[in-house]
């Protein structure tokens, strides 16, 4: 339990300037009754109900990719990292359109295309990236960038981890999910036009290149950097312990040659996990440059989830913040390090 966490003294209004959203951060809600946060290990993994267990290979789909340090035939053991359709597909390249309605203004539908895979980040039995070594998180995430640029000609792609039941995990054993869409969602086209945008204003300049730098300046939100990624809390950040990583130089796709923060990724939830006592439920995912973004910078999101969602943030949209990004990031900085 970690008791005292502060904020602003009076609450604030704040625009994240990627993506636009408002928050309120009210640090003093974190002493309200109930308002302490907590994290709790998972359970272990069970590895006879495991389907993404090394030996149970004929639980899944056929895989459609592996790493085989040692080599082998496909649907075997000897894999490092493995990637198989999802079991129940969110999206399908065979999904067959619906037939128009008589009024497409109020009642529009269509196919569910391109694709929605798995990918097993590694055989060990373990539900957080956080418990596998660098090294691993490095390999996964080889594999995350490998299978974004084989589905290049996806108007989006969406990769995204989901860690414990919390945070909508389904099954136990650590692995990412990707999905190739024919479409930009409207939360990502917004940040599309945004970065358009300030690219406009500033006669060229990168929306999270320039944040970065100015972040680094003021050096309050910022928890980490190495060679390749600097970690910080997001100024706009709408849940206590959010995290951004983002290159140190610009780059507009993910799947691009390149620095990935793949340690940076291990660095993050390790910290986390030493400052909570264990990981959290959380959700991270890689935004990478859409179709039709002319100007854009990749950068991977975290969101623990050791608050709920209420009223007020599904009817507004405007998320409640208890716990300031500056308290955080010093939180993570002074207690998450080694």
């Amino acid at each position: 339990m970690i008791e005292g966490l502060g904020g602003p003294p009076m609450p604030e209004v704040r625009i994240d300037p990627l993506t636009g959203f408002r928050a309120i951060v009210a640090g003093d809600r974190a002493h309200r009754p109930g308002g302490g946060l907590s994290a709790t290990p998972p359970p272990a993994v069970d590895r006879d109900s495991d389907p993404f267990a090394e030996g149970h290979e004929d639980r899944t789909p056929p895989e459609l990719y592996a790493l085989r340090p040692g080599g082998g035939a496909p649907d075997t053991v000897g894999w490092s990292v493995r990637v198989v359709p999802n079991m129940y597909p969110a999206l399908s390249d065979d999904s067959a359109g619906p037939e128009p309605d008589a009024k497409p203004d109020l009642f529009w539908a269509g196919p569910a295309r391109v694709a929605h895979e798995v990918i097993i980040n590694a055989p060990d039995l373990v539900s957080s990236l956080s418990d596998l070594t660098p090294e691993q998180v490095i390999e996964a995430v080889d594999v995350w960038r490998e299978r974004m640029r084989s589905h290049g000609d996806a108007a989006c792609l969406h990769l995204i981890v989901n860690e414990q039941p919390e945070a909508g995990a389904s099954l136990p054993h650590t692995h990412a999910q990707l999905y190739a869409l024919d479409f930009v969602p409207a939360a990502i086209a917004r940040e599309r036009e945004r970065f358009g945008a300030y690219t406009t204003r500033t006669m060229g300049g990168n929306l999270l290149g320039d944040l970065v730098q100015e972040e680094v300046r003021r050096r309050e939100r910022i928890v980490a950097i190495d060679d390749e990624a600097v970690l910080m809390a997001p100024y706009g950040s709408r849940v206590p312990f959010q995290l951004l990583i983002a290159p140190r130089t610009p780059r507009g796709r993910f799947e691009d040659d390149g620095p990935t923060g793949a340690r940076m990724v291990h660095e993050a939830l390790s910290r986390l996990a030493r400052r909570l006592g264990a990981t959290p439920p959380l959700n991270l995912w890689v935004r990478t440059a859409p179709r039709g973004a002319e100007h854009f910078c990749w950068r991977i999101d975290i969101l623990p989830r050791l608050v709920y969602l209420a009223g007020f943030e599904l009817g507004t949209g405007v998320y409640l913040n208890i716990v300031s990004p500056e308290q955080a990031a010093a939180e993570l900085r002074d207690g998450g390090g080694e």
